[in-house]
């Protein structure tokens, strides 16, 4: 049984190079082992060629940065089979196919986040600024992106630093090194680099084999371009939360239940002074697990940065915490909850803003606008202004983000967006007098 030894978790070349010596001798998927680290066996001289579908290696190679033990012997699987003559990539019931697309868009959501969230503390450098930034990705996103703000930001000299590993660029040469396992802040962080930045980047070595940084829309936030407000690292929800969200992983409160993939529960910071409340996951969302991950949460992320407002530091949720949908093809169309579903689902949200004790709720949509106000609410009437709830509870009505993303003409949209911005803006203002 043939035992292949990766370089590290994101030695994408060795591993395709391992899948296609090991295709071409003909040795399938269960007669293989997979480790990091370590020494390979030799394998059989293969010599030939053989081709597979553009989208099967673009799956590959998002779902090969997954932090997930048993992805190697998946994809290989996903390549013998397809070698074989599978038509693997049209059919969308095949277990091993929806675990990788899975894995995919946990990476894809986990790759934007660290663009979208990441900041950077400018420290000195030899007379010089270098643009220092910490993160925890749930998935080893690091090298792409690193690959990714290298090329969008190649004047600027910067670090960014991970558990798994750093990326240092110097305006030529993009080096990877060793990381640190926790920042607890800018103070931290600072007498972190002092001690330790220096061995840091004269241990770092050229050069990383990930895949390719994938082509994106938007860019990360510029080094030098300062946060709003002091730099706040992620912090873990209260005990409290925590377990609030264990109970409602297992929520039969409705049908919705049924044929969702799980409870996507919110998630920020114990004690967030904003709590951002959506109508319900999307397919995405639904199959990471996480709020806002999707592309109504990609541009709500993107008007929130316009708008001065850090993500990090705000808590973020759905009125309705399972997705409706109904099937059509290979796509799952949303579909607005019933009032029934909102009022059964009323229980979660009315236990997290008990846990948060957030100042101020955002309330983005008509279907958390009537959770929360008890009352179906015209968004146009009742929008850009604070507004108080029945329990005494100061809110802030507005658009929906995905409702963006449905404006058919550029001008339409970007007018729409810009009036979404002007309302973040409004409640950036009211945050400062929280």
């Amino acid at each position: 049984m043939p035992h292949i030894a990766l370089l590290d978790q994101t030695d994408w070349s060795g591993w395709r190079q391992a899948a296609r010596q090991l295709v071409l001798a003909g040795i399938p998927p269960n007669e293989v082992t997979w480790s990091v680290g370590g020494d390979s066996d030799a394998l059989p001289e293969a010599t030939g060629a053989f081709h597979l579908p553009r989208s099967l290696v673009g799956l590959a190679a998002h779902a090969f940065q997954a932090r997930e033990v048993e992805r190697f012997g998946l994809l290989y699987s996903l390549v013998w089979r397809a070698h074989g003559g599978e038509r693997i990539m049209e059919d969308v019931t095949d277990p091993d196919l929806t675990l990788a697309r899975r894995l995919a868009l946990a990476v894809r959501a986990d790759a934007h986040r660290m663009r979208t969230h990441v900041r950077f503390l400018p420290v000195s450098e030899d007379g010089r600024s270098r643009y220092l930034g910490w993160y925890a990705p749930a998935h080893y996103v690091l090298p792409a992106n690193a690959q990714l703000i290298a090329q969008r930001f190649p004047d600027l000299t910067w670090s960014i630093v991970t558990p798994d590993g750093a990326a240092h660029w110097d305006g030529t040469t993009l080096r990877f090194g060793a990381g640190v396992r926790s920042i607890e802040d800018d103070a931290t962080l600072q007498v972190w680099w002092d001690q330790f930045g220096a061995d840091l980047l004269h241990d770092a070595v050229e050069g990383s084999s990930v895949p390719p940084a994938e082509d994106v829309d938007e860019a990360p936030r510029p080094p030098d371009r300062p946060a709003v407000g002091p730099v706040v690292l992620p912090s873990a929800a209260s005990p409290a939360l925590l377990e609030t969200a264990r109970e409602a992983a297992g929520c039969e409160r409705c049908p919705l239940h049924g044929p969702a993939t799980q409870t996507v529960f919110g998630e920020g910071p114990a004690g967030a002074t904003v709590m951002f409340v959506g109508e319900q996951p999307g397919d995405q969302e639904d199959v990471i697990g996480r709020p806002f991950v999707g592309p109504a949460g990609q541009m709500m992320d993107r008007a929130l940065e316009e708008a001065g407002i850090d993500r990090r530091i705000v808590y973020v949720t759905n009125a309705v915490k399972h997705f409706k949908f109904v099937p059509r093809g290979k796509r799952r169309i949303h579909q607005t909850p019933e009032v029934s579903e909102i009022e059964a689902c009323r229980f979660w949200l009315d236990l997290e803003r008990e846990q948060v004790k957030p100042k101020l709720i955002v309330l983005m949509g008509g279907s958390a606008a009537r959770t929360a106000t008890g009352r179906a609410v015209t968004i146009s009437r009742e929008r850009g202004r604070p507004i108080t709830l029945p329990d005494g509870q100061m809110a802030f009505v507005t658009v929906h983000p995905s409702f963006l993303l449905r404006i058919p003409d550029e001008d339409g949209k970007k007018r729409e967006y810009a009036a979404f911005v002007r309302d973040l803006r409004a409640v950036r203002e009211l945050m400062a007098a929280l």
